[in-house]
């Protein structure tokens, strides 16, 4: 774009859209003004902010050398847009300015770009309410804002009364075109979070049975290692779990076609299992009238890690669902109100499944990856499982435990899902994860979009 004097492309390294094969595509090359690098090629999130920030000094002297010249009106393109977005959010807050409120872990803001240009009855809006919903009234929240625009499809009282929602002390909405703009509406919302923290401060940290924890099974990433370590150990993690009276949600319907079988022999009733072969016919139906199909998941990435069919990954990941019985299947975010080990159809993509994990009650993530990854999330936190010992040398910053030692024989599968057992319970308890360490998490709030954008 002219606007932009320099760009810096990042990306995770072994996602669909790989940045050589965009560059060919788009008959594009690096040179002064275009530089581009993965974080799983860097090392870690922090030598790759390190490495951004070099970047972005090599370029700011010579970005400076370019002056404003007299040109004529043929070099303005207007482009002309009428509507309104919908952003529904928190605030953020400095931690220094929660220093007088030592029971509050934090203040993040949540947006997303949906909510506009789309069917008021559709399934789209029905998924996104629900979502809404369920972060509204997550445990890991004390209390909640809501920002609208004023005039999008997805209008906050409606919201409300098809969520079954009212305002109050831990729960206030408000629209931008109400409140007379930015400025009016920044000051409005930091003055209700104001007014929220000293009632949220009044929380206690309380001991409780792991009955109470909610895990979102994730994986991304993956490799050759992951369904024969980091996965079969978080599925024994999920065992004890269960057997503590626990909850974990597994996910990510593209990613179990194929072994599904594996799920439906172990439902509980009939019903649980035909539901979950609805939700499997359903994208079949999805990708095809998409043009897409669904035996072609393997990601680049996947693929380089050792993976080469759908089917291979499949029952890779079905290993993180452990070996209870299933106790029921929901639709993507609806609320998780069976104990035990459930189903929710959501993507494979890993922000958008974890969000209607997170939206259906899950207070923390455990997401594996071969390839490596710097997902975080909030208000859950993520807790980030290697399969091999290379990858959690390369990336140690952003790994929370290793399960390479199950691939050097240094420790069993048992033993590594009883130490993310553990982990878990720490976290639970107010250890940090290592994304939080980070202070990431806030942009990967990403409500699945389905339908038309109109």
């Amino acid at each position: 774009h002219a606007n932009f004097w320099g760009v810096i492309v990042v990306g995770l390294g072994c996602e669909a859209n790989q940045i050589n094969a965009w560059l060919a595509h788009s008959s594009l090359r690096e040179g002064e003004t275009l530089r581009v690098f993965n974080i799983q090629d860097t090392g870690g999130t922090r030598k790759t902010v390190e490495k951004g920030i070099a970047l972005v000094k090599d370029m700011l002297p010579l970005a400076n050398q370019v002056r404003r010249e007299p040109c004529g009106a043929e070099h303005i393109t207007i482009g002309l847009q009428c509507g309104g977005s919908d952003g529904y959010s928190g605030i953020s807050a400095n931690p220094a300015s929660l220093a007088a409120y030592p029971n509050v872990d934090g203040v993040v803001a949540l947006t997303h770009g949906t909510g506009c240009g789309m069917d008021t009855e559709g399934t789209g809006m029905q998924i996104l309410e629900r979502t809404l919903a369920g972060y509204a009234t997550h445990a890991n929240f004390a209390a909640v804002i809501v920002v609208g625009l004023g005039c999008e499809a997805n209008q906050i009282n409606a919201w409300l009364a098809h969520s079954s929602l009212r305002e109050g002390e831990t729960l206030q909405v408000f629209n931008i075109q109400d409140t007379g703009g930015t400025r009016k509406t920044v000051e409005k919302g930091i003055a209700l979070v104001k007014g929220m923290l000293p009632l949220a401060n009044r929380v206690q940290r309380e001991p409780c049975s792991a009955a109470h924890i909610t895990i979102g099974l994730q994986c991304g990433g993956s490799d050759g290692y992951s369904g024969i370590s980091a996965n079969p150990a978080l599925g024994a993690a999920v065992d004890l779990l269960v057997a503590h009276g626990g909850t974990a949600i597994l996910s990510e319907t593209p990613e179990i076609y194929g072994a599904e079988h594996l799920l439906t022999r172990r439902a509980v009733r009939r019903e649980i299992g035909e539901k979950l072969v609805e939700r499997i016919h359903w994208w079949e139906h999805y990708t095809r009238v998409n043009e897409g199909e669904m035996n072609n998941n393997p990601s680049p990435g996947n693929k380089a890690g050792g993976l080469t069919t759908i089917l291979e990954k499949s029952l890779g990941a079905v290993a993180k669902g452990g070996t209870s019985n299933l106790q029921a299947v929901y639709e993507y975010a609806q609320p998780v109100d069976t104990h035990g080990f459930v189903y929710m159809d959501t993507p494979g993509y890993d922000p958008v499944s974890a969000t209607g994990q997170v939206a259906g009650g899950a207070n923390i993530i455990c997401f594996t990856t071969g390839r490596g990854s710097a997902y975080g999330c909030a208000p859950s936190p993520s807790l980030k499982i290697a399969t091999n010992t290379a990858l959690w040398q390369r990336q140690e910053e952003d790994m929370d435990i290793n399960c390479g030692e199950i691939i050097d024989g240094r420790a069993s599968v048992q033993e590594m899902g009883e130490r993310i057992f553990r982990l878990v319970l720490a976290t639970a308890s107010g250890e940090q994860s290592k994304s939080e360490a980070h202070g990431y998490g806030q942009n990967e709030f990403v409500p699945w979009q389905v339908g038309a954008v109109m």
